[in-house]
């Protein structure tokens, strides 16, 4: 295995896009190329995601749920954690602030603008 991409079901990708943007990201894909979006990739450094619509695959993945958030937690490595935390703790809905954890990285969890929960680390 080489990589993972989540593909995250979203009910608007253009909120979604304009969310991820705040974190760095941008659109390296889209389908169609404009309008209305049913389906995106973005990427920031090594890191890429992938934003679909719920509605746009319909019956063909009836096990997919149709619910915003999940019991998901991407979890991010990040270099200059204090640095971008400052940049975007008021522009997100910050879940748990900065702290140390025992296994010694410093942390903090943010929900994003369809309830998944990104929590981003270091290890200083």
């Amino acid at each position: 295995m080489d990589s993972i991409s989540p593909n995250i079901f979203v009910r608007d990708i253009n909120k979604t896009i304009d969310f991820y943007k705040l974190l760095g990201f941008s659109v390296v894909a889209s389908v169609p190329d404009s309008g209305d979006l049913v389906w995106a990739m973005m990427n920031c450094g090594k890191i890429n995601f992938m934003f679909q619509t719920f509605s746009s695959l319909g019956e063909q993945l009836p096990e997919i749920s149709r619910q915003d958030g999940g019991s998901l937690l991407l979890y991010i490595q990040i270099k200059g954690i204090r640095q971008f935390f400052d940049q975007i703790k008021d522009k997100v809905k910050i879940l748990k602030g900065l702290e140390k954890t025992f296994y010694g990285a410093t942390e903090f969890s943010i929900a994003d603008n369809n309830n998944y929960i990104l929590t981003f680390a270091e290890d200083e």
